[in-house]
């Protein structure tokens, strides 16, 4: 019985991914022409700055696959530099299929071709993920503080205004507010901690904590800090150079790129296949912010997505065909002896 209901779980954790994803891109392209897409694609977009784009994205891999490189040293293990890019390829095409399997399988493919232990690798992992994650929250916190305008154009535009909201408050009204506000939150916070989700929060936190920690060990703290920025610029630069290719976002400008970049990145946390449908409707919003017509921002989500996702496939491939012509390493080669690995989680069950 109870494997039965961890088979059901699986399943689920399979399923729900793709019908979230499909049913929200369903739900935004229900009344869509998609025979309009092969006119835009042929003939109103500028195909020259998608190509551009693409160096970018395999920059940023790449760069993650150096960098994760460098944060296994410190627990004894030194992959080759082409293994962990390749694995990191492979890991992106794989999380395409099922959402976030990439993290398990990039481990997996280190532990066949070079011997590196299953669980110190997927312990970096959790460093990767909080630097990134505090270095996300640090763009998106200085982003808001200089974009703030444009949440007065939302204001504006659906006949909202926040002095007139202000003003309509006496002093009991600000009161009863805060006193509300208090109990929802204390109400929240009842709730959150007899809920699963408030023990995997904690423990998200935590790992995110002891990641940053582990951070001094890492023998070149600079290139590592380096690294970082390099990946998460590059990332941006895949996604602003696109912004060229279409007539009705070429003028809009860094500050929207960042916006939606910021917010996009954001979105894709919703675990489905390369953030499809989160993703779509979260830039989708933030550029009609910016005075983009719907249909118009549709062309854009719907194409840059795809490409990209193509793109992704494609650096899979690669790096599965590479790796299938990589020698693997000799536990005795490598200086390791059997006993080092045993334990470790085969990479056939990834």
């Amino acid at each position: 019985m109870r494997t039965a209901m961890k088979t059901v779980v699986n399943i689920m954790k399979v399923v729900m991914p793709l019908v979230l994803g499909g049913a929200i891109l369903w739900w935004m392209y229900r009344e869509f022409d998609f025979h309009s897409i092969e006119h835009v694609l042929w003939h109103e977009m500028n195909w020259t700055w998608m190509l551009l784009s693409f160096p970018f994205g395999i920059l940023a891999q790449a760069m993650r696959g150096w960098r994760w490189r460098q944060s296994l040293e410190p627990v004894g293990e030194r992959p080759r530099r082409s293994v962990a890019v390749n694995s990191i390829f492979l890991s992106y095409a794989a999380s395409l299929v099922i959402p976030r399997i990439g993290e398990f399988t990039r481990c997996g493919v280190l532990r066949r071709w070079d011997g590196v232990s299953f669980p110190k690798a997927l312990g970096t992992v959790v460093t990767e993920r909080a630097v990134d994650s505090l270095l996300v929250l640090l763009v998106t916190g200085s982003t808001l503080l200089f974009q703030m305008s444009i949440f007065g154009t939302f204001f504006e535009k659906t006949g909202t205004s926040l002095d007139s909201l202000l003003q309509g408050f006496s002093l009991t009204g600000y009161l009863v507010t805060a006193i509300c506000g208090v109990a929802v939150l204390i109400l929240l916070h009842w709730l959150l901690k007899r809920l699963y989700i408030y023990n995997k929060v904690k423990a998200t936190l935590t790992g995110i904590w002891e990641g940053v920690i582990s951070l001094r060990g890492v023998r070149n703290l600079p290139l590592f800090v380096l690294l970082t920025l390099g990946i998460w610029v590059s990332y941006f630069l895949h996604y602003y150079l696109t912004f060229f290719c279409f007539s009705f976002t070429e003028h809009l400008g860094l500050g929207c790129a960042l916006v939606s970049f910021v917010v996009g990145s954001i979105a894709v946390i919703v675990p489905t296949p390369n953030g499809a449908g989160p993703w779509h409707f979260a830039v989708k919003t933030m550029l009609i912010l910016y005075g983009v017509q719907d249909e118009q921002a549709l062309y854009f989500v719907l194409i840059v997505h795809s490409v990209q996702t193509m793109l992704v496939m494609a650096l899979g491939v690669w790096g599965w065909v590479r790796l299938s012509f990589t020698r693997k390493k000799s536990l005795k080669e490598d200086g390791l002896r059997p006993d080092m690995l045993r334990g470790s989680v085969s990479a056939n069950s990834v």
